[in-house]
């Protein structure tokens, strides 16, 4: 599997779980940390945790481990490194306080707007609903 397909399964993980402005950035051509920033909201911190888990859940399910998970007990901002790819989930306020958006300007937005309405088994099809 691609970073970018890897990527676009986490963006839908996310969708999935009703992630507020899911975004996915490219920034390999400007930073050599990862290729990919996938980037979301949740609406509390239950959301936040349910999102982060359920990215976990879907890129399991395709035998991509994370290497590292960091913010678990954070009520704010979860952190997962998948070594090209880079999930960040944020409470409303870090998103905004962090705004990894405005420090990344110089990456390019991936439009996933197809992604996001497409069922998860038309994009991988080793998925369970």
């Amino acid at each position: 599997m691609t970073s970018l397909e890897t990527a676009e399964l986490a963006a839908k993980a996310l969708c999935e779980r009703k992630g507020v402005d899911v975004k996915v950035l490219q920034i390999r051509d400007i930073s050599s940390i990862a290729d990919y920033f996938v980037i979301a909201t949740g609406s509390s911190t239950t959301h936040v945790k349910s999102l982060a888990d359920n990215v976990e859940y879907r890129l399991d399910q395709e035998n991509i481990g994370a290497s590292h998970i960091e913010g678990h007990h954070s009520d704010s901002w979860i952190l997962m490194d998948y070594v090209d790819v880079i999930v960040h989930v944020f409470s409303e306020e870090a998103r905004e306080y962090y705004s990894l958006e405005r420090l990344w300007e110089d990456g390019q937005q991936v439009d996933i707007s197809a992604i996001e309405q497409l069922p998860l088994e038309k994009l991988f099809p080793n998925q369970k609903a």
